[in-house]
């Protein structure tokens, strides 16, 4: 069995037909006496929906995969030499690229039948973000094979226009003092403002990773219960083959039946004409001896 030719057909199955076609292999493997193979293919995970819409956008559209690989290398490059005007317009790229190219994945896998949530949407996102964050996390992203979602490294590629913009010189103290508290007060201000930003900026931040966090644990849990869903009608599938293998058994059993009640019907009957025949032979032989007394007298 070619291992890599059978990873790379499974991987490319619709998520439902995944669990089935890896058993039979793995049986087909096992029937061949072809241990490190079975082991190698009953080891393979079925690939969330996320992951499955990615892997076939792989598949389909090489000329995009080539171009999100290489903005992850610029992302990366901006990133080690920090050059604040690389980072904000790679990112800026980045999140426009990202969702483009997202909706662009959900398309082929409409079309093979293979509904896409905004939840399995937004995971298909944070496999591109993934890819353009990690060079390693990218290099498994470009085989097709992927199973889940990886993480995306935390604070790759954000660059905070306040964080990276040169800071203004301070101003001048006034020489009155009547002139500086209001001064003071104004930067108390801005100071208060920019802290409530920061603030409401990483409570949006804190919840959008818990939604995601929560979409992907309820996407884990789907997954989790298609597999045994699947298993189950596996195991449903073998059942019937059986019912309908002991159910053929005993049709040929009544049959047999039927035909040894035929001949033993039969056997009945030849033996009750014997019967008849032989009373009758005995009949004529005692009628043939009582003649012959009679003439001997």
């Amino acid at each position: 069995m070619d291992v890599e030719q059978v990873i790379e057909e499974l991987y490319g199955l619709l998520p439902e037909e995944f669990t089935a076609a890896r058993d039979a292999y793995v049986a087909e493997a096992r029937k061949a006496g072809e241990s490190d193979a079975a082991k190698a293919v009953s080891g393979l995970r079925r690939p969330t929906t996320a992951a499955w819409v990615s892997n076939l956008f792989v598949r389909a559209r090489p000329a995009d995969v080539d171009r999100l690989l290489a903005l992850g290398e610029t992302l990366r490059e901006a990133h080690r030499t920090l050059d604040p005007a690389k980072m904000r317009e790679a990112s800026g790229q980045r999140h426009k690229v990202v969702a483009a190219l997202a909706r662009e994945a959900a398309g082929p896998a409409r079309d093979a039948g293979q509904p896409v949530s905004d939840a399995v949407l937004h995971d298909v996102e944070q496999i591109f973000h993934a890819v353009l964050a990690d060079p390693g996390i990218a290099e498994q992203w470009a085989t097709g094979r992927l199973v889940r979602a990886p993480e995306v490294p935390v604070g790759f590629g954000e660059v905070v226009p306040e964080a990276t913009a040169p800071r203004p010189e301070p101003a001048k103290p006034a020489k009155s003092s009547k002139a500086a508290k209001p001064s003071k007060t104004a930067a108390k201000r801005v100071s208060e403002a920019d802290a409530e930003r920061r603030e409401r900026r990483e409570r949006d931040r804190a919840e959008a990773e818990a939604a995601a966090t929560e979409a992907r644990a309820r996407d884990e849990a789907l997954h989790a219960a298609e597999e045994e869903r699947s298993a189950a009608l596996h195991d449903v599938a073998a059942a019937d083959e059986s019912v309908t293998e002991l159910e053929r058994q005993l049709k040929e059993a009544k049959e047999e039946k039927r035909a040894v009640q035929d001949a033993a019907a039969e056997a009945e009957k030849a033996v009750k004409e014997a019967g008849r025949a032989a009373r009758d032979a005995h009949r004529a032989a005692d009628r043939a001896r009582s003649k012959a007394e009679r003439s001997a007298d």
